[in-house]
C-alpha cells in the first residue's frame, strides 16, 4: 500500500509500505494491504511503519526512528487518516 504522510509544514514521507499500527482514540490498531476504506482520528502516540525500504521526504523536526531494517516509529501528538484505494494518507501533529 501506499502511505503518504503529511504535516501542517511539509510532506513527511510518500512510498510503498507492508502495514501500519496506529495510536487510535479506541486503542491501537493495524492496516495491512488492501485494508477497507476507513477514516480515523488518532491520539497521541507511537506510529509503527513496517516497510521493506524508507526513503524521508523531509525530516525537519520530525524524528523517524529506525528500530530494525524493516520497521520505523514516528512519535505524533494526534491526527487522522484515511484509507481508501490502497493508499494512505496520515494527517499528523
Amino acid at each position: 500500500m501506499i502511505l503518504e504522510i503529511v504535516s501542517a509544514e511539509a510532506k513527511l514521507f510518500q512510498g510503498e509500505i507492508t502495514s501500519i499500527t496506529l495510536p487510535g482514540v479506541d486503542g491501537s490498531f493495524q492496516i495491512l494491504n488492501n485494508h477497507a476504506p476507513i477514516v480515523s482520528l488518532l491520539k497521541q502516540g507511537t506510529v509503527k511503519i513496517a516497510a521493506n525500504s524508507f526513503d524521508f521526504i523531509s525530516e525537519g523536526e520530525t524524528k523517524f526512528k529506525k528500530v530494525s531494517n524493516q520497521l520505523y516509529t514516528l512519535d505524533i501528538e494526534s491526527g487522522t487518516i484515511e484509507m481508501k484505494d490502497n493508499k494512505l494518507i496520515l494527517l499528523a501533529d
